[in-house]
């Protein structure tokens, strides 16, 4: 029997053929960045574990559990609850409107149980999943036809504009830019994406008076001449600037980053995670962490790739998507490359919310690359 005929059907699979096909290019990499986080958040936190670095060791380890669960789970159990999942991520998110804890002058986050947790993080890997779902099994004449796109779009259009109400629109627009991509790798005609660009241009202005609050409009003016207000809204990524210069090649060294130690550096554990980084471990850190990303980009790429069924090529290509873009975004803004927004630097920045979904989205990938040569067939989803 040969493998392909073997894994025909999961079912048949045991653990240990599992297992050997458990992509150790994509698992090794990612360990590493979250070995690096926690040694990152244990200087944060003053050289100790608290506040921050015992803490995230623990949401690491439950994250674990997810992953291992999703990465050995029958692939066809997440086809199913595809749109299930989406469904409650998207619940979770309109309930935020009415009854979230608003923090940072952002109504984002949910306390359930006793326990915060941001909804926002978990619609990102909940989208994929659905477009990945819904996109499976059309075939080519049926993604020329714009119909075929109008559901993917509410998918998209519900979470948007709920996310940017709370307001959050760095997400929302994250969001968008990962659709877009997941319509492009699925082959949606060229033209739209043109349409679609002409009329963001058109609606830019309408979005600035009528849609951004004073501090979005603020942030973007400030990212355009950071002096402008220096101790205000330009606060943030000029202290930011200072201390990722500072680090030159080799940094300062670990625990004496003066920016970071002495709280200048706002949000050190979170959002500007990679200034601290930077700073204390100069432009060598810096290009490490960077190298372990594109190893992740690189090893997401190839699952997909190798991936003989569309709905794990899918997953693969949209969770790349959604990973890169974050990254993209959390180290271009701390930069000052673009404006500031609320984007977490993925498996780095303390937080549970963006960490357990993450993982989760790893484990959606691993279990399309152990079940990369299982043919899927639309019957019964």
């Amino acid at each position: 029997m040969t493998t392909t005929t073997r894994v025909s059907n999961a079912n048949m699979m045991t653990f240990g053929e599992k297992l050997s096909r458990f992509s150790l290019a994509l698992f090794i990499p990612m360990c590493t960045v979250l070995s690096i986080s926690l040694i990152v958040l244990f200087s944060a936190g003053g050289g100790s574990w608290t506040p921050f670095a015992f803490s995230q060791f623990l949401k690491i380890l439950f994250g674990f559990v997810i992953f291992f669960f999703v990465s050995f789970s029958n692939i066809k159990t997440w086809i199913k609850s595809a749109y299930v999942i989406y469904a409650i991520a998207l619940i979770l998110i309109v309930l935020v409107t009415f009854v979230g804890d608003v923090g940072m002058g952002a109504q984002r986050w949910l306390s359930i149980g006793g326990v915060n947790i941001q909804p926002s993080e978990f619609i990102k890997i909940a989208l994929v999943l659905a477009l990945a779902r819904y996109f499976a099994w059309k075939n080519s004449v049926e993604l020329t036809q714009f119909k075929n796109y109008l559901i993917p779009i509410a998918m998209l259009l519900l979470p948007f504009l709920l996310i940017c109400a709370q307001p959050d629109l760095g997400t929302g627009i994250s969001l968008a830019l990962i659709t877009l991509g997941m319509f492009y790798i699925v082959g949606a005609n060229k033209k739209w994406f043109v349409i679609a660009g002409v009329l963001a241009v058109i609606s830019a202005p309408v979005v600035w008076y009528g849609a951004m609050h004073d501090y979005q409009r603020n942030r973007i003016i400030t990212f355009l001449n950071p002096e402008s207000d220096s101790r205000g809204a330009g606060y943030q990524i000029n202290q930011a600037k200072i201390a990722f210069g500072s680090g030159g090649i080799i940094g300062k060294g670990y625990l004496s980053g003066s920016q970071a130690q002495q709280s200048f550096l706002p949000e050190k554990h979170t959002d500007f995670i990679f200034t601290m980084l930077g700073e204390e471990f100069g432009f060598i850190g810096a290009f490490v962490l960077l190298t372990l990303y594109t190893f992740i980009v690189v090893a997401l790429f190839w699952c997909a790739k190798t991936c003989r069924n569309r709905f794990g090529q899918l997953v693969c290509f949209g969770f790349m998507l959604n990973f890169f873009i974050y990254y993209s975004i959390n180290i271009s803004m701390v930069l000052g490359l673009m404006p500031t927004v609320g984007v977490p630097l993925p498996l780095m920045s303390f937080g549970g919310s963006s960490l357990i979904s993450l993982l989760f989205g790893f484990g959606l990938c691993q279990n399309a690359h152990i079940h990369k040569d299982q043919q899927l067939s639309s019957k019964g989803f």
